[in-house]
């Protein structure tokens, strides 16, 4: 669902790679028969998009966290059941890695059914654990801080390691293409701040286009990333003073030039912002784990979460500045990245354990 899941995935992958080992990725939902999984996805997409209210009630209902695990594993899982085992046999693999939590719920009631002979590391990417990342039949779990690992072991009674966030190395060095972006943004709107406005993969956000039309009109250059929702980014880009952005290759450069970071859902752009040393103000976060995301970001003071038009101007004026507030969250975001063990160490450590047993 959405981007985050794939590029993190991608990026554990390429790290085994660079240490010697097979790895591999699987989309959870091309699993499921009869072209479920697109289905879902799509069915997804339309509800965040159009009436995120839905999501938020389901999430209520269901999914946040403190109403326990679900041990017996959605159904829509289950039928992925078979084709994962098949892979799991055919490519020998000796440990499944879930980074998506309908993958967490498959491998937690297949370990738990003693269907899956291999362990399962679940890695939780988000700030929150909500209850569909908590299947008990999972080996271990990878979280991104220490209150996300203690709800992970009372939900599960299984070990949970803090890691921290996974993201490309690209991101944590100088960026080469933030020079140009910053002569982009120089020739096309002098005198303007540049501000990132993210809208995800799918390009859903809360509002955009009154978020652009404030932040233009205070002196700053609102830069949408639009993702590839090219209905969205035509219509900003008739905002007067907004950037309009459709899928983006270098969001290194990009974090480069610009001065903040304006997040509506706590997930994988505002952590690579955080690597990148971009402070982040999330804004209108999307209901359910976005919002739960973007309240814990917030609480770590790692990002600042304003609340209204009021508090996000008053929030980039105090980060854009050179200064100490500004340097004080880059480093407090930074910190994130220096868990107590690197994710990669940890699946390697539970799979020889397995395999030594």
């Amino acid at each position: 669902m959405g981007a985050g899941h794939d590029t993190v995935a991608a990026e554990l992958v390429r790290r085994a790679g660079e240490h010697g080992h097979r790895a591999s990725t699987v989309d959870v939902l091309s699993l499921l028969p009869r072209s479920l999984g697109r289905w879902l996805r799509r069915g997804y997409q339309v509800s965040v998009r159009h009436a995120p209210w839905t999501y938020g009630a389901v999430y209520h209902a269901f999914l946040r966290p403190g109403r326990g695990p679900r041990p017996s594993g959605v159904p829509l899982a289950r039928l992925a059941g078979d084709r994962l085992r098949e892979l799991v046999e055919r490519d020998r693999v000796d440990v499944v890695v879930p980074v998506f939590h309908l993958a967490a719920q498959l491998t937690g009631h297949l370990r738990a059914s003693g269907l899956l002979p291999v362990p399962s590391v679940v890695y939780v990417i988000e700030f929150g654990t909500h209850r569909h990342w908590l299947h008990p039949g999972n080996d271990h779990f990878l979280c991104l801080t220490e209150q996300a690992a203690q709800e992970a072991r009372r939900a599960t009674g299984r070990p949970a390691d803090v890691t921290g966030p996974v993201v490309a190395p690209r991101f944590t060095v100088p960026a080469p293409g933030a020079v140009r972006w910053g002569q982009v943004f120089a020739r096309k709107y002098p005198g303007r701040t540049p501000v990132l406005m993210s809208a995800g993969a799918w390009g859903v956000a809360s509002r955009p286009h009154t978020t652009a039309r404030l932040l233009a009109g205070h002196g700053y250059l609102p830069v949408v990333l639009c993702g590839r929702n090219e209905r969205l980014r035509t219509s900003l880009a008739r905002v007067p003073g907004t950037m309009a952005l459709g899928w983006q290759e270098d969001m290194p450069g990009l974090m480069g030039a610009a001065r903040a970071l304006v997040d509506n859902a706590g997930g994988l752009t505002a952590v690579q912002a955080l690597a990148a040393g971009l402070p982040v103000v999330s804004h209108r976060p999307l209901p359910g784990h976005f919002a739960q995301g973007a309240r814990r970001m917030a609480g770590l003071g790692v990002s600042d979460l304003a609340e209204d038009e009021a508090e996000l101007l008053a929030d980039l004026t105090r980060l854009t500045r050179p200064g100490a507030e500004r340097e004080l969250r880059i480093a407090r975001g930074r910190e994130l990245f220096h868990g107590e063990s690197e994710p990669l160490d940890r699946v390697l450590a539970v799979a020889a354990a397995d395999t030594g047993k």
